[in-house]
């Protein structure tokens, strides 16, 4: 299933597989973007065939991967048949380019994308009528970038920011480094108008990057605190986030994704973080 709308000369594109085993749900919706001919990230595989029909009365010349992750380049390989040029930074192209090893809810919900080649991001894009900076933005993985129109505020953040205050992480990923990104990000002499992977448009950015930030600093300290006391892991979980983070009649994101998505991986990353 895709869903298109827009805002102001950005069109943006949800996708996500309907699961029968789930009622026939989207479990998780992905996000890409189209604007001035470039397209930012084309979605995962179960979409792709649908998601490329939509692009073909589009007016696309290229496209940016913002990150190697599966459901950021399930399109990829349809869009390199059609001719589209695709970019990514150098770190995430050996990996775009090899089959990853997903776990089953990441085969479920998304699918295995095609290896694809792809090209060397520059520091800078231009479009016909805009430009876009790109900025490091490592933490969620390695490679990960953000595309920033600073003239419109725009700031294209892949996989950077979900929301001000996140339950559950993925267990390799570095809060010390997202904090950096965050902090690179809210540095820039602009307005910030964040379009996220999940399809949210934060209209005031700065303060939504902020406040991450700042959730980040506290929970880590109280997290620290309570190690020091001799808390266990899971006590921490339980005592400042109450628990694994449910999931509706799902049960909870650990749950669903065999420990991959979860709230105690959070408090690991914030015990490991520097901030």
């Amino acid at each position: 299933m895709i869903k298109a709308d827009r805002f102001e000369d950005v069109t943006r594109i949800r996708m996500g597989r309907e699961i029968e085993e789930f009622g026939g749900q989207v479990l998780y919706w992905v996000t890409s973007y189209l604007v001035d001919g470039l397209l930012i990230d084309t979605g995962c595989k179960h979409t792709s065939e649908e998601f490329v029909d939509f692009l073909k009365s589009q007016d696309l010349k290229f496209a940016v991967n913002t990150h190697y992750h599966e459901d950021h380049i399930g399109g990829n390989q349809l869009l390199k048949r059609l001719g589209i040029e695709i970019f990514a930074h150098r770190d995430s192209i050996p990996l775009i380019n090899q089959v990853p090893k997903l776990y089953p809810y990441q085969e479920i919900v998304w699918g295995y994308p095609e290896p694809t080649e792809v090209s060397l991001l520059p520091e800078k894009i231009k479009t016909d009528n805009f430009h876009f900076d790109v900025v490091e933005t490592p933490g969620h993985c390695k490679g990960h970038v953000a595309l920033v129109e600073p003239e419109k505020g725009w700031c294209f953040s892949g996989d950077l920011f979900s929301v001000e205050k996140p339950k559950v992480i993925r267990p390799k990923e570095d809060i010390t480094e997202i904090v950096r990104s965050m902090n690179r990000l809210v540095e820039l002499k602009t307005n910030l108008i964040l379009f996220t992977s999940v399809g949210k448009v934060v209209q005031d950015g700065r303060e939504a990057f902020q406040s991450c930030i700042n959730y980040f600093q506290e929970l880590s300290q109280k997290a620290k605190r309570l190690e020091k006391k001799g808390f266990s892991v899971t006590s921490i979980r339980d005592e400042l986030l109450g628990g694994e983070a449910p999931l509706g009649q799902l049960g909870s994101f650990a749950d669903l994704t065999d420990g991959q998505f979860s709230s105690e991986n959070l408090i690991r990353a914030l015990l490991r973080a520097e901030i």
